[in-house]
């Protein structure tokens, strides 16, 4: 078995010398060439080389990659220490020769300005004009300067008319006003100067008596009118002395004979003490009336001094009022003049009474406002209010409603009534009830706005006349009732409407020539006539096309009623009319 082993290890040791003796013998090979990055060196011995048989051996040394870098280029960046020049900076100097102040205060803080607010497009100004049926003809004009709102000033200008199917049944006005105000720092100073013309025929006509009247009188009515007025400014001293003043004046004629002036005079003066106001109010009125007949000044003269007392609610207000009478009648009044305000729910409830006389100044410009069919000569004298008592309620009962209810008894002397004449009953004398007429009245308002589109407005009159000396209260109806109600469907859509009521009255018709001067009725030459009542319906629309233009349309007399206010005097029936206004 050792024996064994030993033989063993001999033939590993002898087998791995031979290996090595084999692994050192170079091979002759032909000359190669490597693409490897390897470093080749040949060698020859001395011995060998006269030898023709000499064999060439090639021995490959191999050892790491060292790759060789070109020699860099350097760039000479150091300073030149040499240069040793210096710069000089020039500089300008300016002294000031300024006081040291030495301020410890703190410093006002002044606010910044608020950039300036870019005034809104002010367009208060506008032009109407309208056609339609009836031969409606309207034009409508009004212009206010600038926007300064302590001087104002401007003007309006104004035509209307139509004509109906009747004879004469043409009427036509125009109207031009200019005007001006200026507040100050104390008083605050008014005027203004209007023109009217009224233009119509006495078309009357008797359904009873077709040929009476076919060819109608021509008659136009010119009024010039001027007013100043100054005013304090109010304000909250408790010794303040507040005051007022106001003249005004008209001329007034017709296209006849018939003129007329008038010049009034008013003033005021206040003096707060306290609660108490003491007070005194003054006016003057000169009027004179002339005609080809006639020619009569009735002149009055009113002093009116109280005291009035304002606290915790109630308003109490107490003086006399009188009134002297002077021209061609001369005559003094004295009147109690007595108001009373008690708040008994703030804003929703108050209580109010007056307890008053005066005497009323008739005039033609009064009267043919009212009925401008009057004969020529009309008799001219004042009608005397000497009691007067009126109570009533008024408030809010929230948000956009409002409401006023008042009865009130008058009690007139020598009150002014309307007659047909006895040769022309197209044109209308005037006549006064002899002695006392007493009137008992209620007079109620209401007004109802449930948002900015839908607003409604009524108005109730109920009269019961007890006349003096005539039958009737002639041409005065009981019941009168008016309403307006106003409906925005949209920004640019509107709608509007109006209802009038007036029950019926009476007129008086004479079968023969009444005394001239008239004084007191004769009723054994009367008869009365029966004025029918009436309802007078209007609707009307706009449209606003942009912010300058709109168009509008409005209807009268819808029912088409030929009802009359003055007998024979038809009103025009069913009309419509349009147009387009402009503002700017």
């Amino acid at each position: 078995m050792r024996l064994s082993k030993l033989l063993y290890l001999s033939i590993f040791f002898l087998t791995a010398g031979t290996l090595t003796v084999n692994a050192q013998d170079k091979k002759t090979t032909d000359k190669k060439t490597t693409e490897k990055k390897t470093d080749k060196k040949t060698e020859q011995k001395p011995e060998e080389k006269n030898d023709d048989k000499a064999v060439t051996e090639e021995i490959e040394v191999v050892r790491p990659y060292k790759p060789i870098l070109a020699e860099a280029v350097k760039l000479r960046r150091s300073p030149d220490l040499n240069d040793v020049k210096t710069y000089k900076a020039r500089f300008n100097y300016a002294l000031t020769d300024r006081k040291l102040q030495l301020n410890s205060d703190i410093d006002k803080l002044y606010a910044q300005d608020v950039a300036a607010e870019k005034q809104a497009e002010l367009i208060n100004n506008y032009v109407k004009g309208g056609l339609g049926s009836a031969s409606t003809i309207l034009g409508e004009a009004y212009i206010n300067l600038g926007r300064d709102e302590a001087l104002q000033a401007g003007g309006f200008f104004r035509h209307f008319s139509q004509d109906g199917k009747l004879e004469g049944q043409k009427f036509n006005q125009q109207q031009v006003s200019v005007f001006g105000r200026s507040i100050g720092d104390k008083p605050i100073l008014s005027g203004r100067v209007n023109y009217e013309r009224k233009g119509f025929y006495f078309y009357g006509f008797d359904e009873n008596n077709p040929l009476r009247n076919l060819t109608p009188g021509k008659q136009a009515f010119n009024f010039i009118e001027a007013e100043a007025e100054v005013v304090n400014k109010y304000t909250e001293d408790p010794d303040a002395l507040s005051y007022a003043a106001k003249v005004n004046g008209y001329v007034w004629g017709d296209q006849l004979s018939a003129k007329e002036n008038s010049v009034v005079v008013n003033g005021y003066l206040n003096k707060r003490i306290s609660s108490f106001n003491l007070g005194l109010a003054a006016s003057t009125e000169f009027g004179n009336t002339k005609d080809e007949l006639t020619n009569v000044s009735n002149n009055l003269l009113r002093l009116n001094p109280y005291i009035r007392l304002e606290a915790n609610g109630i308003k109490i207000n107490a003086g006399i009022n009188y009134v002297q009478e002077f021209g061609t009648v001369s005559a003094g009044h004295l009147f109690p003049a007595v108001t009373a305000d008690f708040t008994v729910i703030p804003d929703y409830l108050q209580i109010f009474a007056e307890l008053k006389g005066d005497v009323n100044r008739n005039s033609m410009k009064d009267l043919t406002d009212d009925n401008p069919f009057l004969n020529g000569n009309i008799a001219i004298k004042n009608s005397i209010e000497k009691l007067s008592f009126s109570a009533g309620i008024k408030g809010t009962g929230g948000p956009g409603f409002g409401y006023k209810v008042r009865v009130y008894r008058k009690e007139i002397t020598d009150m002014p009534l309307f007659v047909n004449n006895f040769n022309d009953p197209t044109k209308f004398d005037v006549i006064y009830d002899f002695g006392n007429t007493k009137i008992l009245g209620l007079e109620g308002e209401l007004s109802v706005q449930v948002s900015d589109q839908l607003r409604w407005t009524g108005k109730l009159n109920l009269e019961d006349y007890k006349p003096a000396s005539e039958s009737y209260s002639w041409f005065k109806p009981q019941l009168r009732i008016s309403s307006n109600l106003l409906y925005n469907v949209t920004d640019k859509i509107g709608f509007n409407a109006a209802v009038v009521i007036q029950d019926a009255s009476n007129a008086k018709i004479y079968t023969a020539a009444p005394a001239s001067p008239y004084v007191i009725p004769n009723q054994a030459i009367e008869t009365v006539a029966n004025v029918k009542g009436f309802v007078d319906l209007g609707i009307g629309a706009t449209y606003k096309i942009n912010d300058r233009f709109s168009a509008f349309v409005k209807a009268n007399n819808l029912l088409n009623t030929k009802y009359s206010r003055y007998l024979y005097y038809q009103v025009i029936g069913v009309n419509v009319f349009g147009g387009i206004s402009y503002s700017f």
